[in-house]
C-alpha cells in the first residue's frame, strides 16, 4: 500500500505543490479528476448596467471553485467573457448617446470594481465578443460543414431540435423568446433553431462575413470565445442558474457539434437564483440589490461570505439581516483564526468539506470550532481576508 503524502500547511499552500492524491474535487455529485491546467469558463456580463447580487453570486462561486482547485495544487485557467455585442447593450448605449463599445467599457469598469471588492480574482482571459467576431464566423463555417447549421437570407441557423430533450416544449420555447430569440420566425426549419450569425440592420454593429455584413448570435459568441481561449473541452462551465436553458444548452451543443468532442463541459456549476420575497432578482422586476450599495454597509469579505454560506446550487432570498449575520460570522472566524492551534485533522476536514461539492457551510463550522490552522485555511482558500 502506498504511503499517503504528508505535507505541511506551508508546502500545501505553495503554488503547484503536489498534494495528497486522494484530494479530488467532487462537483455536481461526481468526482472531477483534473489534469493541468484545469479550465473554467465563466459566462460573464453584458455591460449595460451595474452589478446586482445575482451576478455577484455566480462570479463569487466560480472564483471559489477555482480557488479550491488551486488549493490542491492544480494550475487553473479561468476565462470570463464580456458580451459586448448585444442588442440590449446597443439600444441602451444609443439612448445615452454613446457608442456601444465605449459605453460597454465604462460599465465594465464598475463591474470589475465591485468584483475586486468581493475578492474575485481577475480571470486569466477576459474575451470580449467584439474581439472574437472572426471566431464566430469560423464557428459558423465549422457548423455548416458538420451539417449542424444552414444558411438562409444572410442568417446562419444552428439546428437546435435536439437541444432541449426532456423539457416541456412550450416552456422551452417561451424561455427562448424571453431570452431575445424568435421561435415563431417562419424562415427557420425548426422553432428551436437559433442564429449563429445574423444580418445587421440600421444602427446595429456589423462585421463582414461570407453571408454578408452582420453580427453574432448570443450563444455562438460564448461558444466561440470558450473555444478560442480554452480549447475544445472545459472542465467547468459556470454561471447563474438562469443560464441553464437556453444559453448553456446551446453553447455546449454548438461547441460539441463544431469540434466533434463531447461533452464540451465536463461539469456545470450554476449558482442558485437570488430573489427577494420569492421573486427572482431582475432589472425588469425592479427589485435589484446592487453590490455597490451593499459595500457601503459592510466590507467586501462579509458580502462574499453571505453569498457563500449555503449550497451553491440553492436558490435563496436576500434579506437585509443576512448581511449582518455574515459580518458576525466573519468576525467569529477571524477570532478563531487568531487562536493558537495546529490540528492537521481539522485542516484535513476543512479541505475535505471544500472538495465535497464546495460545502462551505460545513468548512465554516469546522473552522470556527477548531480555530487555528483550520480557520486560517478557510480564510485563505475562500479569500475572506
Amino acid at each position: 500500500m502506498a504511503t499517503p503524502i504528508d505535507l505541511s500547511p506551508e508546502e500545501r499552500a505553495r503554488p503547484g505543490a503536489v498534494t495528497d492524491p486522494r484530494e479530488v474535487l467532487r462537483l455536481g455529485g461526481a468526482p472531477l479528476p483534473l489534469t493541468v491546467p484545469a479550465r473554467l469558463y465563466v459566462c460573464g456580463i453584458t455591460p449595460y448596467d451595474v452589478t446586482h447580487l445575482g451576478h455577484a453570486a455566480a462570479f463569487v462561486w466560480a472564483d471559489t471553485a477555482a480557488r479550491v482547485i488551486r488549493m490542491t495544487g492544480v494550475e487553473t485557467v479561468v476565462a470570463r467573457n464580456v458580451t459586448d455585442v448585444d442588442d440590449v447593450l446597443t439600444k441602451v448605449a444609443a439612448e445615452r448617446g454613446r457608442a456601444f463599445d465605449e459605453f460597454g467599457l465604462t460599465q465594465e469598469y464598475y463591474v470589475e470594481r465591485d468584483m475586486a471588492a468581493l475578492h474575485v480574482r481577475p480571470p486569466t482571459h477576459s474575451p470580449h465578443a467584439r474581439h472574437h467576431v472572426a471566431h464566430v464566423v469560423r464557428l459558423a463555417i465549422a457548423l455548416l460543414a458538420a451539417g449542424a447549421a444552414y444558411e438562409r437570407d444572410g442568417f446562419v441557423y444552428f439546428r437546435g431540435a435536439g437541444v432541449a430533450p426532456g423539457q416541456d416544449r412550450d416552456r422551452a420555447l417561451a424561455l427562448l423568446a424571453e431570452n431575445g430569440d424568435d421561435p415563431a420566425d417562419p424562415s427557420r426549419d425548426d422553432p428551436f433553431d437559433v442564429p449563429v450569425w445574423r444580418p445587421s440592420g440600421e444602427g446595429d454593429p456589423a462585421w463582414p462575413s461570407p453571408w454578408g455584413p452582420g453580427r453574432p448570435g448570443w450563444h455562438a459568441e460564448c461558444a466561440a470565445m470558450a473555444l478560442a481561449t480554452l480549447g475544445g473541452v472545459v472542465d467547468v462551465l459556470a454561471g447563474g442558474a438562469d443560464l441553464s436553458f437556453p444559453h448553456h444548452a446551446y453553447q455546449v451543443a454548438m461547441a460539441s457539434a463544431a469540434t466533434g468532442s463531447a461533452p464540451f463541459a465536463r461539469r456545470e456549476l450554476r449558482a442558485g437564483t437570488v430573489g427577494i420575497d420569492g421573486a427572482k432578482m431582475a432589472k425588469s422586476a425592479g427589485n435589484l440589490v446592487l453590490v455597490h450599495d451593499l459595500l457601503r454597509e459592510a466590507p467586501g469579505p462579509a458580502v462574499r461570505l453571505m453569498l457563500l454560506d449555503r449550497a451553491w446550487a440553492q436558490p435563496w432570498d436576500y434579506r437585509p439581516d443576512a448581511l449582518d449575520d455574515a459580518a458576525a460570522l466573519l468576525e467569529r472566524l477571524y477570532v478563531a483564526a487568531g487562536r493558537r492551534g495546529d490540528s492537521p485533522a481539522a485542516v484535513a476536514e476543512v479541505r475535505a468539506a471544500l472538495l465535497a461539492d464546495l460545502d462551505v457551510p460545513r468548512a465554516l463550522r469546522i473552522a470556527v470550532d477548531a480555530g487555528g490552522d483550520a480557520a486560517r485555511q478557510v480564510l485563505r482558500t475562500l479569500a475572506l481576508q
